[in-house]
């Protein structure tokens, strides 16, 4: 290939390139499109806020559940409606564009998660609220995180002078953001390493998003219940769905009390993600 023909082809793939916009982008095109409509608009803030916040390092507030109305179509037909008269073309034009650009926006709303995910490694939403509860309920207890990829929950923790040593066998760096996005120091060592380290040291273990179908968190609910002195296990994640192993599920013993209730007030579902707070003994 000679190199007009090869410059040609490499304008071409960088024109494709620029012609689809990154998430925030597309984010703030709905917000430019949808300035009119309140009840999008305050889902897309939400959304550019909270991408704001992780991209400072700083944990974000909570989410409402990013979907739409049922009957926004509905409410965008009215709105165009009584803005054009029937078969007005500036009208349909408006219409057209209102419409073709809502199932992109509810594809995009419902897939913050994934974004999330492959920009900053942040597998479970972990909002400053809910840091702020669980802060409250470990009080002045001296915690040990495992798994902890980026360090969401111990940065958290720490901003709010909580006792918590961070640890992470870093084995996902190769495969995904974890471990590239650090906001606070983790020391690199496996779950069950990091809690014969630290057992003498420690009243509680964090355990968030153990990976789906691998067992390490089920060794770690053994390697807790062999040790002498009560370690108190926390964990988040989705109950029998996308995180921890099925035996974890079938083996682990819940602690279920008014306590639990208050830890998860601020950690409601923003997608089809039902991931909670548990005690698990």
């Amino acid at each position: 290939m000679d190199k007009r023909k090869l410059l040609k082809k490499l304008k071409k793939q960088n024109k494709i390139t620029k012609a689809v916009p990154k998430y925030i982008e597309r984010m703030e095109n709905y917000q430019k499109i949808y300035a009119e409509f309140p009840e999008i608009k305050f889902l897309i803030n939400n959304v550019i806020e909270a991408d704001r916040l992780i991209s400072k390092n700083e944990l974000p507030q909570d989410l409402p559940p990013l979907i739409l109305a049922d009957n926004i179509q509905d409410k965008i037909f009215e709105y165009v409606n009584s803005k054009y008269a029937p078969n007005d073309p500036q009208g349909d034009k408006l219409w057209n564009k209102l419409s073709d650009n809502l199932p992109k926006l509810d594809k995009d709303l419902r897939s913050f998660r994934d974004y999330l995910e492959a920009e900053y490694g942040m597998w479970a939403y972990i909002s400053a609220p809910f840091i702020q509860d669980i802060a409250k309920y470990v009080d002045n207890k001296k915690g040990l995180e495992i798994m902890a990829g980026n360090g969401y929950i111990s940065k958290g923790l720490r901003n709010l002078n909580k006792q918590i040593i961070a640890t992470d066998s870093m084995e996902w760096i190769k495969e995904n953001e974890t471990g590239k996005h650090l906001l606070t120091q983790v020391e690199k060592i496996d779950a069950l390493q990091a809690i014969e380290k630290y057992k003498n040291e420690i009243d509680y273990v964090i355990m968030c998003w153990s990976p789906d179908g691998v067992d390490i968190d089920a060794q770690v609910l053994n390697k807790l219940r062999s040790i002498d002195s009560e370690i108190e296990l926390i964990v988040i994640g989705e109950k029998n769905g996308a995180t921890n192993s099925k035996k974890f599920w079938k083996k682990a013993q819940f602690i279920e009390n008014k306590q639990v209730i208050k830890l998860n007030q601020h950690h409601k579902p923003f997608d089809l993600i039902q991931d909670q707070l548990y005690l698990v003994k």
